[in-house]
């Protein structure tokens, strides 16, 4: 009697959303391009977030959420980004909640 065994492999794939998106923000006085993009593949939630200042310098920094409130983590940024930090916290969240498309 011949037996044949066949082996099953069972692959699970786990797709995890790319969130990206970009909002404009006036922030003392100023209009500008804010682009957010969430760090995948850790386990504390994690922003990028890169902005243009007035010389068209690229400013990045990350925002991590601790206390339910989207916190800019520690670096030395303009003090314009720091005043728009509860405006970015809306905004992501706004993102969070509801996907745009």
């Amino acid at each position: 009697m011949l037996c044949i065994f066949i082996q099953r492999i069972l692959m699970h794939i786990q797709f995890k959303k790319n969130i990206q998106f970009t909002r404009h923000v006036k922030v003392s006085g100023r209009v500008r391009e804010f682009n957010f993009r969430k760090i995948p593949g850790i386990p504390e939630e994690l922003f990028h977030v890169d902005v243009s200042d007035e010389r068209s310098n690229r400013i990045m920094f990350k925002m991590q959420k601790t206390d339910s409130q989207w916190k800019i983590l520690e670096q030395q940024l303009p003090q314009w980004v720091y005043e728009g930090e509860s405006k970015l916290h809306d905004l992501i969240e706004e993102e969070l909640h509801n996907p745009s498309e």
